[in-house]
């Protein structure tokens, strides 16, 4: 029921297993470009979280997903039903924190974890610096509880960046607005608000941060604090900006990705 209910697809062909998770407001659709490029060399996993794309909305409750960790659960479910062992998960924005928690709850799942704009906290405390003050947090929440459609027309086009090709933030606007208002406002409080700084350094899976520049959502510090307590990492700044390097740069993720495996 897990791989219905949470629109699984899987395809591609390799000894190793790619699975990709989206970022919020996404689907896996976003991973496309990365995938399909992937697919002749990996089997590739793909989903949706509940809620988001084509995933079975009715399954979704808003106290069964009030944390990250509930997110994590059904990544590792996902990868039970499927029989994966040693594979490779590739998160997005928070699914990275997710993918981190699940390979923690599960470490005989994921033997390599790829972190694509993480951030452990979004917020400012005491010399940590998360890219928004606790005022911002709550101000950006409140006008997504009054107003999902304006603030997802305001907030995807500057979250994507590459302003020089309006279609990508087109598709990022897009996708926000198609997500069901109540998942959005209950999924931005557990993104914006969740705190996983004590949990980098209990990540044993060997990790690759990928980064990119004028990042409005991860600023480079952050991915760089995230390469500091996770042991063993490995920190790449890409050669593109804004937050969503899997649609802006695919080619650029796909090679980071191969020379890291």
């Amino acid at each position: 029921m897990i791989l219905e209910q949470n629109n699984v697809q899987t395809y591609g062909s390799g000894a190793r297993t790619l699975v990709f998770a989206h970022g919020y407001g996404c689907d896996q659709n976003m991973w496309r470009p990365v995938a399909d490029a992937m697919a002749d060399r990996y089997r590739v996993v793909l989903f949706d979280y509940i809620g988001f794309g084509q995933s079975d909305l009715s399954a979704y409750a808003s106290d069964k997903y009030a944390t990250l960790q509930d997110y994590a659960t059904d990544v590792i479910k996902i990868a039970r039903e499927l029989e994966l062992q040693n594979a490779v998960f590739v998160g997005h924005s928070v699914s990275a924190m997710i993918g981190a928690l699940a390979s923690i709850s599960a470490p005989d799942l994921f033997d390599d974890l790829i972190m694509v704009g993480p951030s452990p906290y979004y917020m400012k405390d005491g010399d940590y610096n998360g890219g928004f003050s606790p005022a911002e947090i709550e101000e950006m929440l409140e006008f997504l509880d009054h107003n999902h459609l304006g603030w997802s027309q305001a907030m995807a086009p500057a979250i994507m960046g590459n302003t020089d090709r309006p279609e990508l933030g087109e598709t990022l606007t897009n996708s926000f607005c198609a997500t069901d208002p109540q998942v959005a406002r209950d999924f931005a409080k557990v993104t914006f608000l969740s705190d996983c700084r004590d949990k980098l350094p209990e990540v044993k899976a060997r990790t690759l941060i990928l980064q990119c520049v004028d990042d409005i959502i991860a600023p480079e510090h952050v991915g760089a604090y995230v390469h500091a307590n996770i042991a063993g990492s490995t920190f790449k700044v890409l050669d593109a900006s804004g937050h969503c390097p899997n649609l802006s740069a695919p080619h650029q993720v796909t090679a980071a990705i191969e020379a890291f495996l």
